[in-house]
């Protein structure tokens, strides 16, 4: 069975993205690319909300990132893909599938028919809307040295308190720190 595993970068205060959803401010750099194939290797479904598809499908499909990324290209473009949205009518990049509804029905289903993870990149309303339905197995937040002061926060809405347990640390030399969460509750 899978488990869901939200992967997501984030500003020290909690941010995924800026004020005016700008991302230009993650620190990506060797060791975080080495972190993203290993995650991304043992990885069956990545997991989209509208918006984060719909900037993913505009990046990793170029060919100019098919050539100076291949490796995580190949894995973004080739891995299937589900798509949580009530707006989208229809997707264009591969491997896609548009889920508009039932999206708790849909995590249980691919939980049971997959074995590696269940990813969710980005996406913070579909991040809020499994946690609060207890549907996340492990929070992977990869905190950049950086105090945004406002954007987008990586939980919305109205969740009940989580209590999580570190389960691991990756330190890496740029200064970000990838925390691993599990609940316990």
């Amino acid at each position: 069975m899978g488990k869901v595993i939200v992967s997501n970068i984030v500003s020290l205060d909690g941010y995924i993205e800026g004020a005016n959803d700008e991302l230009d401010w993650p620190v990506v750099e060797k060791e975080f690319f080495d972190y993203a194939e290993a995650m991304l290797e043992a990885t069956d479904v990545i997991l989209f909300g509208r918006k984060t598809y719909e900037m993913m499908a505009a990046h990793w499909p170029t060919e100019t990132v098919k050539k100076d990324d291949p490796v995580i290209a190949g894995k973004m473009n080739g891995l299937p893909k589900v798509i949580f949205s009530s707006t989208l009518t229809s997707i264009g990049w591969e491997n896609s599938t548009l889920i508009k509804a039932n999206i708790e029905e849909e995590i249980l289903r691919l939980k049971a028919k997959t074995q590696k993870d269940i990813v969710i990149l980005g996406s913070g309303s579909i991040v809020s809307q499994l946690t609060q339905a207890n549907l996340i197995d492990e929070y992977r937040l990869i905190v950049n040295p950086v105090i945004l002061g406002s954007g987008t926060p990586e939980f919305t809405g109205n969740i009940s308190r989580k209590v999580l347990k570190l389960t691991d640390l990756k330190r890496l030399k740029s200064g970000v720190v990838i925390l691993y969460y599990q609940p316990i509750n």
